[in-house]
């Protein structure tokens, strides 16, 4: 069943922010490797990586339901290099809300519309954010929790780059 054009512009719509979440991801890791911070530098590019799959779900939703899939403007993220570690946590945080916020958006318009061909999808999408957020949360978490301590900031580093680096051999 084709989606109506209305939908086909919101799925769009996601699909150019997930690569704008992608652009943001890989902003924040330059900020990171810009202050010796490997750890984080690599778990932001996975991120990067991670939202071309998501955008690359949603294209494969739309081309399959028959219609067509369009990438729009994708804008600088606008972030510098010079970020504290709480900084650039928080800036996934807040990119993560505004993913989370578009995709509940969706799902609303889909059921408006009786979709029920795009539910398994986006309810997928709406589990996957909840653990989004809650991983930078997290992470967030721990480094207000060491503020300015040098040692604290380079443990979770460390943690960070160990977790993806894990991942990496999984594959």
């Amino acid at each position: 069943m084709k989606l109506t054009d209305a939908l086909e512009a919101k799925f769009n719509d996601q699909i150019t922010l997930e690569l704008q979440a992608a652009h943001v991801y890989r902003q924040l890791s330059i900020a990171a490797d810009s202050q010796d911070l490997p750890g984080i530098a690599s778990w932001m590019r996975a991120q990067a990586e991670e939202e071309l799959v998501h955008a690359q779900k949603f294209i494969d939703h739309v081309v399959d339901r028959d219609n067509d899939a369009v990438i729009g403007a994708l804008e600088a993220p606008g972030l510098s290099s010079d970020l504290s570690p709480q900084q650039i946590f928080k800036a996934a945080l807040d990119h993560e809300q505004k993913v989370s916020e578009s995709i509940r958006a969706l799902y609303r318009a889909a059921e408006e519309a009786g979709d029920l061909e795009s539910r398994p999808l986006l309810l997928w999408f709406i589990d996957e954010q909840v653990e989004e957020e809650a991983t930078v949360s997290e992470v967030l978490g721990k480094l207000d929790r060491v503020g300015n301590d040098g040692a604290g900031v380079l443990r979770i580093d460390a943690e960070l780059g160990a977790r993806h680096a894990d991942l990496d051999t999984e594959d």
